[in-house]
């Protein structure tokens, strides 16, 4: 699920924060550019340890910005098929529920939810419940990936609370 990953990225600067400060300016870019976004290739960039190596940056000709390649060591979340994970309910509507994982937004079909849950649309809050149990928002909750899609900037996935020691988690 998380990892610790050498990754690069290529930074391009304005001529105005060359000095002194050069290296802290790569930093504090190299921070708002890679964290918190997902890369289709690892996952979520969750934090960015440490710079590594800062490459000598190379002048781009017409426009005066230099070009720096910059490899770090970063935390990334990369889930997988069949990993068990906790979440907590976003949402709940007639279809299923969707929940999330830090920035990972899992969605659990009713083909995935067993059968003594039923949607409640009478109650206050959309919700499934059965005699003793109830799953609504902000609970927290086990789930089971059952497929995971890497696409350019997001990952998806769907989940499932059909197998054993799954499904809402007691306070």
């Amino acid at each position: 699920m998380f990892f610790l990953k050498e990754l690069s990225h290529t930074i391009q600067l304005h001529p105005s924060y060359f000095g002194p400060d050069l290296r802290s300016y790569i930093k504090n870019k190299l921070h708002s550019d890679v964290e918190g976004k997902c890369s289709g290739r690892y996952g979520y960039i969750i934090t960015v340890i440490n710079l590594t190596s800062i490459g000598s940056g190379k002048i781009l000709s017409g426009s005066g910005l230099a070009e720096f390649d910059v490899k770090y060591n970063a935390v990334v979340l990369r889930p997988f098929k069949g990993q068990v994970l906790d979440a907590v309910v976003v949402s709940v509507n007639n279809q299923g529920f969707f929940c999330s994982v830090g920035p990972l937004t899992v969605f659990v079909s009713m083909l995935n939810i067993p059968s003594y849950l039923k949607y409640d649309s009478t109650s206050l809050t959309p919700s499934f419940r059965s005699n003793d149990i109830v799953l609504q928002k902000d609970m927290a909750v086990r789930i089971k990936l059952i497929s995971c899609r890497m696409e350019a900037s997001t990952i998806i996935t769907l989940g499932s609370i059909q197998d054993d020691f799954l499904g809402v988690v007691a306070p």
